[in-house]
């Protein structure tokens, strides 16, 4: 049987960052969204103002999170 899953994707400038568009992190790694970017980047720093999304709903990083779910990080929307 295989583990169930939370699928994560990077965007613009923090797929850079992070060396990777897209990863899984086992729901046994990952209870929060902040649990699921440290499992995925073996805990590197999030930037500050990183924007989180599950399921394509803007959350925080203490947001709950479980198989079949999709986090997506997004760098700051800066202005100009």
């Amino acid at each position: 049987m295989t583990e169930a899953v939370i699928k994560i994707k990077f965007f613009a400038s923090l797929r850079e960052q992070v060396g990777q568009a897209d990863a899984e992190v086992a729901e046994s790694h990952a209870s929060t969204v902040i649990e699921a970017w440290n499992s995925a980047t073996n805990n590197m720093t999030m930037p500050e103002n990183t924007l989180m999304a599950v399921n394509m709903d803007y959350v925080e990083a203490s947001h709950a999170v479980k198989a079949g779910d999709e986090v997506a990080f997004f760098p700051p929307v800066t202005g100009g």
